[in-house]
């Protein structure tokens, strides 16, 4: 008899967030010594009648009311038909941005690595089960954190002394005076002469430029240190295939975009009108382990890289499934706070800015489905009480 999913249960949790605060307009994360932030998470669980479960904690927020539109579908149904599944949603969410598909899909590869006892990447195809991470940095500050671009460059020294190759600026942000063009430049000269001749340095704005102008500023500076790649850089959203064709006519580094598209279509769109370099996918983000294996594929054929955005499990497993990728993006790192992963890994599984080995590199976990445990007790003890069960 096949598998049969008996109920879904969703539960919101809340954890702290020490020495990080907002920017002037209280939309980026920056280190803020003494300030405390309280943040909430999203934990899943997909019960079914073979005594196995599939779990997922989420690395990054998305959007649990789609989860709620259409978990009643799933239960009832074969938790292994992912595909069927992924197809169905996809279609039912076809007015929304589709974020919320991905987390359960990722509890579903998660349930169908503990059936057949073998981690994800295995049923994907394993191409590798190690690789190199770089340090993906919070936004400047002005608190003594990153606040200069010497301070820049000074963390980058220093990751590159823990065995990062990679290392990749969020510059400032949150008002027009902290928005200084001038200093963004000076960023990236202060890292490139520092590093560059022994890291991959990449730059992400974050689309905070407030115009064309600013953007090919900024990235033509990346093009004297020969910067890996350029990332949204300006107000479009990260969306503009016209813009961003333009703005990559004009400089010699590649751009990074697709982070801020969802879906397989609109990331071919992007490839094949020429207005990105390498391919931008999360799991998380982009309809799941399923979505963003698509994307990867399509890259493929086109003979372009993926770079996967943010870090986590699920991203470790896709990545190890894939052969046309360069780094594990560890974010947001700081060298006086620690990164916003919830303390919810138990057995030694992390994310923070020493997880990698003296090498750079980061392991995929190698134990059934996702191969991490989740301390259960740490979630349900801070429990927001905004906890859902569709059965």
């Amino acid at each position: 008899m096949a598998p049969e999913i008996t109920r879904i249960e969703t539960m919101e949790f809340e954890y702290p967030l020490e020495d990080l605060g907002t920017d002037g307009n209280g939309f980026n994360l920056v280190y803020e010594p003494g300030s405390t932030l309280q943040a909430t998470q999203l934990a899943l669980k997909v019960h079914t009648d073979v005594d196995v479960t599939g779990e997922y904690v989420l690395v990054t927020s998305t959007a649990p009311d789609q989860i709620e539109t259409y978990a009643e579908y799933l239960v009832g149904k074969n938790p292994l038909k992912r595909e069927r599944h992924w197809s169905e949603i996809k279609r039912a969410l076809r007015k929304y941005d589709r974020m919320g598909i991905g987390p359960l899909d990722i509890a579903l590869w998660d349930f169908a690595g503990k059936y057949y006892d073998a981690p994800i990447h295995e049923l994907l195809g394993t191409y590798r089960t190690e690789f190199p991470a770089y340090a993906s940095t919070y936004h400047g500050d002005e608190n003594g954190g990153l606040d200069s671009p010497e301070a820049f460059a000074d963390f980058a020294e220093e990751c590159l002394e823990m065995g990062y190759r990679g290392f990749k600026i969020h510059g400032w942000g949150g008002s027009d005076e902290a928005r200084d063009i001038q200093r963004e430049v000076e960023t990236v000269h202060a890292v490139g002469e520092r590093v560059g001749d022994e890291m991959d340095l990449m730059f992400d704005p974050a689309c905070e430029y407030e115009t064309f102008a600013d953007a090919l500023k900024v990235g033509r500076a990346c093009d004297d240190h020969e910067f890996f790649w350029y990332e949204d850089p300006y107000r479009d959203g990260g969306i503009s295939q016209h813009g961003h064709r333009k703005l990559g006519e004009m400089l010699e580094t590649p751009l990074l975009q697709t982070e801020h598209v969802r879906g397989l279509e609109p990331h071919a769109d992007f490839v094949v009108n020429d207005a990105t370099d390498f391919v931008r996918t999360d799991p998380e983000y982009d309809a799941g382990i399923t979505g963003a294996m698509k994307v990867v594929h399509m890259a493929e054929a086109f003979g372009l890289d993926v770079e996967f955005h943010a870090p986590g499990p699920a991203h470790r497993h896709c990545i190890a499934a894939t052969r046309n990728t360069n780094y594990y993006e560890l974010a947001l790192v700081h060298p006086d706070c620690d990164n916003t992963t919830p303390p919810i890994y138990e057995g030694g599984y992390s994310d923070q800015l020493e997880a990698i080995d003296e090498n750079g590199r980061v392991e995929v976990p190698d134990g059934p489905g996702l191969g991490v445990d989740y301390d259960w007790d740490y979630i349900e003890d801070n429990l927001t009480g905004d906890v859902h069960v569709f059965d």
